[in-house]
């Protein structure tokens, strides 16, 4: 099979190639899902340099979530059949024509759900939802999140008001504002305007937000946790500047605010088997009813999987690099 490899870890542009490999067998409670799409995240490249909590052995396939058809079982598998649409994430290897995924970890795809949105459907929405209920808010109080415009934030927006919260979108150019509205999504401000403290706390009103995601780190989180009310908590979901958060210990103090960190990956193990199911059903149920939209930037080959990588990591996109083989 052709698949998008890495021999060394490194800049994604350059140290993946697509090459030919062994087509790999299923062992006992796993299934082998000939690819249709999947996705390219940034943890994603971020395993491709090395910097990331999964480190692979190399060489290695790139990708951990895609949306395929069965074509083999494993021993033991029961309630999946072959050629079956299903999605699988949270595994290994899927930037190729074919790879495994555990049972446990495998969904059966509605067909009222396109291949561009099952295809990413689960990772990244299902992180968010998870994150949503991390929060712990209540229908009617207020989170704030920064890279709103990111695919973890726009699902985050989108699956948090259908449950009846207020969310304060922080995008940091101007025609990003435009670009959530334009998906339904209210509350979206600029940090690359002048006041945009202001303006958030207008929305927020006297209580402020009872919670906060950081996606930046750096400066940032000490904007996010000024924005915070009495006994909020600030979250650090990623470091898109490299930097350590930087947080002023007055605001920490006085305002008895708690900060937490979260990975999906460690939160989904500690999951209940009934509460995962629970949230990948209103996944489902949400993405089938239009309310949770997940567009697509741009669709590549393997063989492109450079410039692939490329176009994933150019700043302004507006939806998700997806693979096709």
């Amino acid at each position: 099979m052709r698949a998008a490899l890495h021999a060394s870890f490194g800049d994604p542009t350059s140290v993946l190639s697509a090459a030919d490999h062994d087509l790999p067998e299923p062992g006992p409670g796993e299934v082998r899902i000939r690819t249709v799409l999947a996705p390219i995240h940034n943890h994603d490249l971020w395993t491709v340099r090395g910097k990331y909590g999964y480190k692979p052995t190399l060489p290695a396939i790139g990708g951990s979530e895609g949306l395929g058809t069965i074509d083999a079982l494993g021993q033991g598998v029961e309630g999946l059949k072959i050629g079956q649409r299903v999605a699988a994430a949270s595994v290994h290897g899927t930037w190729a024509e074919a790879f495994i995924a555990p049972e446990r970890m495998v969904i059966p795809m509605p067909d009222s759900i396109s291949d561009e949105i099952a295809a990413q459907l689960i990772a990244m929405p299902l992180s968010a939802l998870m994150l949503l209920e991390f929060l712990k808010v209540e229908r009617g109080q207020w989170i704030v999140q920064n890279t709103a415009n990111g695919a973890v934030g726009k699902s985050l927006a989108m699956l948090a008001k259908a449950r009846g919260v207020n969310v304060v979108n922080l995008v940091r150019r101007d025609d990003g504002v435009a670009e959530l509205e334009a998906m339904g999504i209210p509350h979206v401000v600029s940090t690359a305007s002048d006041g945009w403290q202001d303006a958030v706390r207008d929305l927020l009103g006297e209580a402020l937000a009872a919670a906060a995601v950081d996606s930046i780190g750096g400066t940032a989180s000490g904007e996010l946790l000024g924005l915070l009310g009495e006994g909020g908590t600030l979250v650090s979901f990623g470091s898109m500047t490299g930097e350590p958060m930087q947080i002023p210990s007055g605001d920490v103090i006085f305002k008895q605010a708690t900060v937490k960190g979260f990975w999906g990956s460690k939160v989904s193990q500690a999951m209940a088997v009934d509460d995962k199911k629970r949230l990948v059903g209103e996944l489902l149920k949400r993405a089938a009813a239009g309310e949770l939209q997940l567009p697509v930037q741009a669709v590549f080959s393997l063989d492109d999987i450079g410039d692939a990588a490329a176009a994933s990591l150019a700043s302004g996109r507006t939806g998700k690099v997806l693979l096709r083989p």
